[in-house]
C-alpha cells in the first residue's frame, strides 16, 4: 500500500492477517468497531472520515496497522483520493451514511440530498471508485439497516436509501461474479451508538424502553457485535456466501 502514510508493517496472525481493509465513516459508531475488530484481527485498516479530530482520535485508539484519510463519502473526488492512496483493498465496508427526520410534505431537496447522498449514492460510488483496486476474491460489505424493511413516520428517505443499499448488494454480487468478490449487506437494528442515543432521544419519553420491549433478546446491541458480524462476512468463514443480507437486531425484525 502506497499510503496513507503511518500504517506499520507488523506480523499479526488473524482471520484478516495480510489483508487491507476499508472502512468509510470509520471514526466513530459501528464503523470504528469494524475498523477495532479488523485490525484485532491483522488487517491493515484505513479509515475515512470527514472530521480530522475525530479520524485523528480513532487512528490513535487503533494503533500502529491503521491510518486514516478525510473525506466524505459522498464525493467522487475524495473517493478518488482514497482510491489513488491504495495499492489493493481486500475488505471494503462501506458504512458511512446519514439519517435524518423528514416527512413526505416538509422535506426540502436539500435534506433530502443530505441523506441519500451519503447514504445510497456515496454507498454506490464508493465501491465504483474502489473497484480498480480491488482484489479478485474480495470481500465486499455494505451496511444497510433493518429500517431498509420498516414504514416509519419521518423516515422515508433514510429508509428508501437503506433498501437501496440491500438491492446494490445483489446486483453487485452478479456483477463481480467473474472476480470471485462477494458483495453482502450487513443490516444492524437498534445498536448502542451516539447517532442512535440522539435519535431515540427526539423521539421523546419512553421510545427505548419501547424498543427494548419489542426486542426478543430484551436490549439494544453493542457495536462489537456488529463489527463480530461484519468479520465474518470479510473473512474466509464466508467463503461460499455472498448476496445476502445479514440481520443483527435480536431479533427485532424476524419475529
Amino acid at each position: 500500500m502506497r499510503g496513507p502514510e503511518g500504517v506499520v508493517s507488523i506480523s499479526v496472525v488473524g482471520q484478516l492477517a495480510g489483508r487491507v481493509a476499508v472502512v468509510t465513516g470509520g471514526s466513530a459508531g459501528i464503523g470504528l468497531a469494524v475498523a477495532t475488530r479488523f485490525a484485532a484481527e491483522g488487517a491493515r485498516v484505513v479509515i475515512t472520515g470527514r472530521d480530522q479530530q475525530a479520524l485523528d482520535a480513532a487512528v490513535r485508539q487503533l494503533g500502529p496497522r491503521a491510518a486514516g484519510l478525510q473525506g466524505d463519502a459522498a464525493s467522487p473526488a475524495d473517493l478518488d483520493r482514497l482510491r489513488d492512496a491504495l495499492d489493493r483493498v481486500d475488505v471494503l465496508v462501506a458504512n458511512a451514511g446519514r439519517g435524518g427526520h423528514m416527512t413526505v410534505e416538509t422535506a426540502t431537496e436539500e435534506q433530502f440530498d443530505a441523506t441519500a447522498d451519503l447514504t445510497f449514492r456515496g454507498t454506490y460510488f464508493t465501491v465504483q471508485r474502489l473497484a480498480p483496486v480491488l482484489s479478485d476474491g474480495a470481500s465486499v460489505v455494505l451496511i444497510a439497516s433493518i429500517a431498509a424493511s420498516n414504514g416509519t413516520a419521518g423516515a422515508a428517505v433514510y429508509n428508501a436509501s437503506k433498501a437501496a443499499v440491500r438491492s446494490l448488494a445483489r446486483s453487485l454480487t452478479m456483477e463481480f461474479r467473474g472476480r470471485g468478490i462477494r458483495v453482502n449487506a450487513l443490516s444492524p437494528g437498534p445498536t448502542q451508538t451516539a447517532g442512535f442515543t440522539a435519535f431515540a432521544a427526539r423521539r421523546g419519553a419512553g421510545f427505548l424502553e419501547q424498543i427494548v420491549a419489542d426486542i426478543p433478546l430484551g436490549r439494544v446491541g453493542r457495536p462489537e457485535e456488529v463489527a463480530a458480524a461484519a468479520l465474518f462476512l470479510a473473512s474466509a468463514e464466508s467463503s461460499f456466501i455472498t448476496g445476502v443480507e445479514l440481520v443483527i437486531d435480536g431479533g427485532l425484525s424476524q419475529v
